[in-house]
């Protein structure tokens, strides 16, 4: 009954990351115009996402099965509590409005069990966390350098609205999705192949099914977000940005290294940014909403998993108050520091307006 249970969980999951994530990757292609039609745009998701994680998920499948701590660990129970994890962290920061990394949120909820049991490969977790660190800031660097060469052609006038720009444009969503699908599906069927629930072409096979079906039926919503927000963007740009988070995310699909697609697509969003207006990007507000996101992403499920383990494997409340008092304590601390700081700042800007 709990293996069936577990499973639901995870398709379920598997259709969010479809919804939330893999739609978002013919955001610019739709919100450019290259494509007219929501549902054509959804389709050639769907079909990247299937491909891609059929074609190239299985390394990061076995990164997240058995790859942060020791496959024997991950019992049925344990694999419902890291799905119950990471499904309710991306729940609660969409009531709150926070983009979450599903990517993080997952390898946050795997870390949080392996801590509990005191059997994480740390060096392991050292290597992801780094690329969660390298993929972005390379994104940025390719997106500022090659934006810097772009806005030049734009001014001279040698770059024409072309209408295989609007091929190219497809094409880059299109490779975006199917680096997604790479990536993500991952998420939500990693734990279950850990488990041995099943196996890695199975649940690929499977997992890529319900992403696809999640970007079909869940993903409008967020394709017409995206595209409004995007269409700010030329075709030029857009084939850019889509075509260096989808070029480093699969790279890195390939060494098996779950990385955020939200955050590298950030990057290259922000390094866009700086070709065409300079280090005043930086003093925007959405740069730093980026940065707390890295931080709180994988934080987030990786406590909420910890606690879960104790309350209902280790039955260890002492434990419990006491980490819960001192998580507590520091958020109280954090708080109080904002705070602070926002005070500073409203009086300096008062004396700013003297």
């Amino acid at each position: 009954m709990l293996e069936y249970f577990a499973i639901a969980i995870s398709l379920f999951f598997a259709m969010n990351i479809g919804a939330s994530g893999a739609a978002a990757s013919m955001g610019v292609a739709y919100g450019a115009g290259a494509i007219k039609k929501a549902w054509q745009a959804l389709l050639l998701c769907a079909i990247g996402v299937y491909s891609g994680a059929v074609l190239g998920g299985g390394e990061v499948v076995k990164t997240i099965s058995s790859g942060i701590m020791p496959q024997e660990y991950i019992t049925v129970k344990v694999v419902i509590i890291i799905l119950i994890s990471a499904t309710s962290s991306l729940f609660f920061a969409n009531l709150l409005g926070i983009p979450l990394s599903t990517s993080e949120v997952t390898v946050g909820a795997v870390v949080g069990v392996g801590i509990a049991y005191k059997v994480l490969f740390v060096n392991s977790l050292l290597v992801i966390i780094s690329f969660w660190v390298i993929v972005p800031l390379v994104a940025f660097v390719i997106a500022l350098v090659c934006g810097k060469f772009l806005y030049k052609l734009q001014i001279r006038g040698l770059l024409k609205d072309h209408p295989i720009l609007t091929v190219l444009l497809v094409l880059a969503g299109f490779f975006e999705a199917f680096s997604a699908g790479m990536n993500n599906v991952a998420n939500a069927v990693g734990p279950l192949v850990g488990a041995g629930m099943m196996d890695v072409t199975t649940g690929i096979v499977l997992g890529g099914a319900f992403v696809a079906i999640g970007a079909l039926l869940l993903g409008k919503r967020v394709l017409e977000t995206n595209g409004k927000k995007i269409v700010r963007f030329q075709k030029a740009e857009g084939i850019l940005i889509s075509s260096t988070g989808a070029l480093l995310v699969g790279i890195s699909s390939v060494f098996g290294l779950p990385v955020p697609l939200t955050q590298v697509t950030s990057s290259s969003i922000i390094g866009m940014g700086m070709a065409k207006n300079g280090k005043q990007i930086f003093h925007k507000h959405i740069v730093k909403k980026i940065i707390r996101i890295w931080i709180v992403s994988p934080i987030f499920s990786l406590v909420i998993s910890y606690f879960l383990v104790q309350l209902f494997l280790e039955k260890d409340l002492y434990t419990i108050i006491l980490n819960g008092s001192i998580i507590v304590g520091t958020l109280g601390v954090i708080s109080l520091m904002r705070t602070m700081r926002e005070e500073e700042q409203s009086i300096y800007d008062a004396g700013e307006g003297i």
